[in-house]
């Protein structure tokens, strides 16, 4: 398969999709309430797939399928609907998304899945983790060291990492409540990785930094803001804590951790419950700080505990998410897709790659 994306907008995406060696095919600045622009970007993506002569069209989520599936549906091109976040069936993109089925969905996990159902019950749909790639960043002692130098965070300290946006249902609050359980619990470091991107969050943030100074672990929780070196983080940490209070779809960053040979801890709401079993983790009902404090004193307490889990995260992983296994399986799923319909200016011959 060689993929190619279609885009609205100029924005970070774009850029690291640029960067990977991907073709970016721009349509223009698209909003709904501008037919205009919805016209004209559909235009150009007629003219884009009569010209490239793809194999398979997979629109990600509610609103590009809203938006760009009558087109490619009136070329008789093979479509799919690809779901990345929770769905009910109620917001405009998805009721108007509905009016054009596809001819398979895919869901980044069983509970996506359920979603998927509300919008299209007569459309086969397929779960389909992510592929994730084992990260190249040593964990060696030199530069777990490194890093724990950088954010004051001492050798011997047990480092308990959380990354995500800082959004509220990514369980801040929640985590900072079982944390301050543990104030008197010895040895152990808190980083919190996200950075602030809309004004809301800003204010999240210093509510977070407010809490952490009133709990009295204002000198033991580091917020280190957006970091693109992650996975080297993860590598100088001991144990990944992400609680959600909100269901999470999927959840890429919990497959990290596991890669990384971090125990997990996190609530059992969501795509997570299909994520982290006994073997790499450690699962508590949501919203409650003192469950959450105790699996997190039992893997400060417990360096044995914490090695066993740790070891069992990259096979959970692999089972899930290994690329070659992944992508064979995406292969196999757009081949059964009926063949696009030859006539007119689009005629796909087996050797196009699908887009």
């Amino acid at each position: 398969m060689i993929p190619e994306f279609a885009l609205c907008y100029e924005d970070r995406l774009a850029a690291e999709l640029r960067n990977a060696g991907v073709p970016v095919h721009m349509l223009r600045k698209t909003r709904a309430s501008r037919p205009l622009t919805v016209l004209r970007a559909r235009r150009r993506l007629r003219a884009l797939l009569i010209e490239r002569r793809f194999d398979v069209v997979v629109c990600h989520s509610a609103w590009p399928h809203a938006m760009f599936a009558p087109t490619c549906k009136r070329l008789g091109l093979p479509l799919v609907f690809w779901l990345h976040d929770s769905a009910t069936g109620r917001t405009w993109e998805e009721r108007l998304a509905r009016w054009t089925p596809p001819d398979l969905t895919i869901a980044n996990s069983r509970f996506t899945a359920q979603g998927i159902r509300t919008l299209y019950p007569d459309t086969p749909c397929a779960v389909f983790y992510s592929p994730v790639t084992p990260s190249t960043e040593s964990g060696a002692d030199c530069a777990r060291a490194a890093v724990r130098q950088e954010f004051d965070t001492p050798l011997d300290a047990c480092v308990i990492v959380q990354v995500s946006r800082m959004e509220p249902w990514k369980g801040h609050l929640l985590h900072l409540e079982a944390l301050r359980e543990l104030a008197i619990v010895p040895d152990w470091v808190c980083w919190m990785i996200g950075g602030a991107q809309r004004p809301f969050e800003e204010q999240y943030l210093q509510q977070l930094k407010d809490l952490a100074s009133r709990y009295r672990i204002s000198d033991r929780v580091r917020f280190l803001g957006s970091r693109s070196d992650v996975y080297r983080l993860l590598a100088a940490a001991d144990i990944f804590c992400q609680p959600n209070i909100g269901a999470e779809p999927f959840g890429i960053v919990f497959v990290e951790a596991l890669l990384s040979r971090l125990p997990v801890v996190s609530t059992a709401i969501g795509g997570v419950r299909e994520i982290v079993d006994s073997s790499c983790g450690i699962l508590v009902e949501p919203d409650s700080p003192p469950a959450l404090a105790r699996a997190l004193r039992t893997l400060i307490e417990d360096n044995a505990l914490r090695r066993r889990l740790g070891s069992g995260g990259p096979r959970r992983a692999r089972q899930l998410t290994d690329p070659r296994s992944q992508m064979g399986r995406l292969a196999d799923l757009f081949a059964e897709l009926p063949r696009p319909r030859v006539g007119g200016a689009v005629q796909c011959e087996p050797a196009e790659s699908p887009g």
